[in-house]
């Protein structure tokens, strides 16, 4: 038998042979610009798209939690980690989500692990987007319930599987449709309006995931629910503050009914340490940015809305799609590695992203902007890009 150390030495030279392999780079923070490698760089990489995390006011409002109520909860929300700052932040929350309770989790991954785990079990069929995120598929399977995914925004495809009433003989308990509400890889929304029509249909229940439309899509940055005007309508709806709110947790909004039943249920709510008091404190302080600046919303618009006409200027295949993620898709891994060292040798950090995040031969160049990108910015990013081609060739598209 070959010794382990050896079979894991051997697992990470194929994924570097198939320029797969992932590396940990340190950078100095996180910022429109960012040090990496002992150079500047223009960030084009991340999920502060509202800039919110090296913020002034959220900095000064976790110093002033930890110097009132500490750095830590002490407990699971069960036991006593259970603070006022939780209960008055939760009720905040609702509000923003247009639901009537909501449910704070330490992160967005446990989050989705929590809704999911706790409301489907074996019995029941969940229908997921194939491009969900991978908590959302890793949620489904933990439940033990009947996963079926459906080609992306495939509709057609969704109803015929909400058609069935048996699987494997045995009836089908709850049906659950789950889908991201934007796609964290292709930066496009999904369809709620018929997707609540599908649910009505077929008496399932609808779970989305916000992380990257809450805070920034809809009149009230409430996200992509509240922008296509069924925030009423979703009966679970997963959202992060590891995004647009510049900091860290997860927040399951929905009915009394649906928040009761996790935190009696959720596993990953019950058994881990609640939600620290900065964390809190940052949350909060991301919420009244959002209210008292919805100027940040606008003009991260504006500036994809530059970045799109200008790559699509140069022949690059871009949707126009009302979300700051531009991805710009090149084929094969060792060709978008390649492409993103070249650019970081311009000064801009733009993500490669590769298998298994997305499909084999759909690696991608991710671009993301922040509300603090300049014109200018988004000009040196579109004029650093125009020699190359989505066929690895050199010279302008054509």
């Amino acid at each position: 038998m070959i010794p382990w150390p050896d079979q894991l030495r051997d697992q990470l030279q194929q994924r570097n042979d198939r320029h797969l392999r992932r590396h940990l780079h340190v950078h100095d923070r996180s910022g429109r610009r960012v040090r990496r490698n002992g150079r500047e760089l223009l960030n084009f990489a991340g999920n502060d798209y509202l800039a919110l995390a090296d913020d002034p006011r959220l900095a000064e409002s976790v110093a002033h939690a930890v110097r009132e109520r500490g750095v830590g909860a002490g407990a699971s929300r069960l036991i006593t980690g259970t603070l006022e700052s939780h209960v008055a932040l939760e009720r905040r929350l609702a509000a923003f989500k247009h639901a009537e309770s909501a449910l704070l989790l330490p992160t967005g991954y446990l989050a989705n692990l929590a809704a999911i785990t706790a409301l489907a079990e074996p019995g029941d069929l969940i229908c997921c987007d194939k491009l969900n995120h991978a908590s959302l598929i890793d949620a489904s399977r933990l439940s033990g319930a009947t996963l079926r995914t459906y080609p992306h925004r495939d509709l057609d495809k969704l109803a015929r599987l909400l058609d069935q009433t048996e699987h494997r003989g045995k009836p089908i308990r709850r049906k659950f449709i789950v889908t991201d509400a934007v796609f964290s890889m292709d930066g496009d929304c999904a369809d709620l309006p018929a997707l609540c029509a599908l649910r009505d249909r077929s008496g399932a229940m609808l779970i989305v995931d916000e992380a990257h439309a809450t805070g920034l899509l809809g009149k009230q940055g409430g996200g992509l629910a509240e922008m296509q005007d069924v925030a009423g309508r979703i009966d679970v709806t997963v959202s992060t503050a590891s995004k647009a709110l510049g900091s860290l947790g997860g927040i399951v909004s929905g009915s009394a009914l649906v928040i009761d039943t996790l935190a009696n249920a959720a596993r990953p709510f019950i058994y881990t340490t609640a939600a620290s008091p900065m964390q809190v404190a940052a949350i909060d302080a991301a919420l009244d940015a959002i209210h008292d600046e919805p100027d940040r919303r606008v003009r991260l618009g504006e500036l994809a809305s530059q970045l799109r006409a200008g790559l699509g200027e140069r022949g690059w295949a871009v949707a126009d799609d009302p979300t700051p993620i531009v991805p710009l898709v090149i084929g094969e891994a060792e060709r978008t590695v390649q492409l993103a060292a070249e650019l970081e040798a311009a000064g801009l950090l733009v993500a490669a992203v590769r298998p298994p995040t997305v499909a084999p031969g759909s690696s991608r160049l991710r671009i993301s902007l922040r509300c603090d990108h300049t014109e200018e910015d988004i000009q040196r990013l579109t004029e650093a890009l125009p020699a190359f081609t989505t066929e690895g060739h050199r010279g302008p598209p054509r």
